[in-house]
């Protein structure tokens, strides 16, 4: 028997309730070209073992990172991640733990979110940092909304370098708002862009991601000054975490949010996520930060813990006052962040950072030397992007068809246009060896002859 609890009528009421006609206009906001007319065909049913089989049949289609020399990186990225950092989070006290409502049942998960929000801070050079966000795009559109808050403006300048889909994800939740407006400038490989001439008065903040989509290293003390002049914020992204032990610190810089994605510290690729988000802030501008905030303290005996210091989310008693509407945070991926940074601990990191560095410039010194191909970037970290004289994309198929993940065609990704069809953005981590990086210079090499 099915079991249906809404009668026509109840979903008319519904319907009438919230102002729409039909259950369709609900779905306005999803583009037609991506809407299903029908169901998928799908068999109706199917035994355990043959279902297994099936999934795995189409599972065995995907390429293994660890399988063949992996260049790919374009805000996610192939980092070793030790064992013991998933054996720990394995253990059921942190696999199945739930939002710390109650302290006092809840002081491993709260100590472990303090210590992540340390680390964070630490990382950025800012003063306060919260218990994670989704993922570094969502984080990158509500720092632009927090950034509306604090100057009580809605004018946000976008750099070209900001990854594209970092870029969407702006632009989606802004299109959203009353009043907000979007200045995004074209893409840009190298960092020569203009984006001072774009801050003006009526300018909220100013959006600027080092290292670049394209790997170029940006210098955000200039941009951070003419930001301050005129009452806006510099929000400073970044989508390698490793970065941040080699470079100077974004706080440093003058950066007033940074905000970035975590992945490569703890967490593996797992073909997109889920992942984790950063996000750190001056501490002036702590209670218009979103997600939360977990704080330390004292008990009535004096003895140390834990507690949710700020938690202004839409579903707690305060949620009119609430600065986003993020219901969780990525509890188990910050604690992966957490073990691994602490197994690495400053010095690790910094070492770890200079061979991811080493690696990008061996492997740039070996792809420049092909002939037709040239390295954009003046300056990198363990990313940047070259320019072929074939489509990017025919390039990218003909080396993976030779065995080698190349990297990633900016036009996969940046749909604005422009001169990027021959662009690749290339990344080279710990993981890469000397066969690796000989091995794509000569598949390209083969590629392009």
């Amino acid at each position: 028997m099915r079991y249906l609890p809404l009668s026509d009528n109840d979903r008319a009421d519904m319907l009438a309730r919230i102002g729409v006609d039909s259950i369709d206009e609900l779905f306005a906001d999803i583009p037609e070209a991506v809407r299903l007319e029908e169901l998928t065909t799908l068999p109706r049913r199917k035994t355990e073992m043959q279902v297994e089989r099936q999934l795995s049949a189409m599972a065995n289609k995907n390429v293994s990172a660890g399988s063949l020399p992996f260049f790919v990186g374009a805000g996610a990225y192939k980092h070793h991640v030790p064992a013991t950092v998933d054996h720990l989070i394995q253990r059921s006290e942190f696999l199945t733990s739930y939002t710390p409502y109650q302290p006092e049942i809840t002081q491993g998960t709260l100590q472990a979110l303090f210590e992540f929000q340390t680390q964070v801070a630490n990382l950025t050079g800012m003063e306060v940092a919260n218990a994670s966000m989704y993922d570094g795009s969502t984080g990158t559109a509500e720092a632009v909304l927090m950034a509306h808050r604090v100057t009580r403006k809605k004018k946000a300048v976008l750099s070209g370098g900001l990854h594209p889909q970092y870029r969407e994800v702006v632009e989606g939740v802004s299109a959203k708002l009353p009043g907000a407006s979007v200045a995004a400038l074209p893409a840009d490989p190298t960092g020569t862009e203009d984006i001072l001439a774009q801050i003006d008065c009526e300018t909220s903040c100013v959006v600027v991601q080092s290292p670049s989509f394209y790997g170029q290293l940006i210098d955000l003390k200039p941009i951070a000054e003419k930001a301050h002049k005129h009452k806006a914020l510099l929000i400073a992204v970044f989508t390698e975490v490793v970065s941040l032990g080699l470079l100077e610190s974004p706080g440093a810089q003058g950066a007033d949010i940074v905000v970035g994605e975590g992945q490569s510290i703890g967490n593996p690729l797992t073909f997109g996520g889920p992942y984790v988000g950063l996000f750190a802030t001056r501490q002036k501008y702590i209670r218009n930060m979103p997600g939360r905030v977990c704080g330390e303290t004292t008990d009535a005996e004096g003895k140390r813990g834990f507690v949710l210091t700020l938690s202004t989310r839409e579903q707690h008693i305060r949620r009119d006052k609430a600065t986003s509407n993020i219901c969780t945070n990525s509890g188990l991926c910050s604690l992966a962040f957490t073990i691994h940074m602490t197994l690495l601990g400053g010095k690790g990191l910094a070492r770890l950072a200079r061979i991811n560095h080493m690696s990008a410039v061996a492997l740039a010194d070996a792809l420049s030397a092909v002939d037709g191909v040239e390295v954009l970037n003046s300056a990198y970290f363990n990313e940047f992007t070259i320019r072929t004289p074939k489509n990017a994309h025919d390039v990218i198929e003909a080396l993976a068809a030779k065995g080698v993940l190349g990297g990633v065609p900016v036009c996969r990704l940046d749909k604005s246009g422009g001169d990027i069809d021959n662009l690749i953005v290339v990344a080279s981590t710990e993981v890469n060896t000397d066969e690796d990086r000989a091995a794509y210079a000569q598949a390209l090499k083969e590629v392009l002859a």
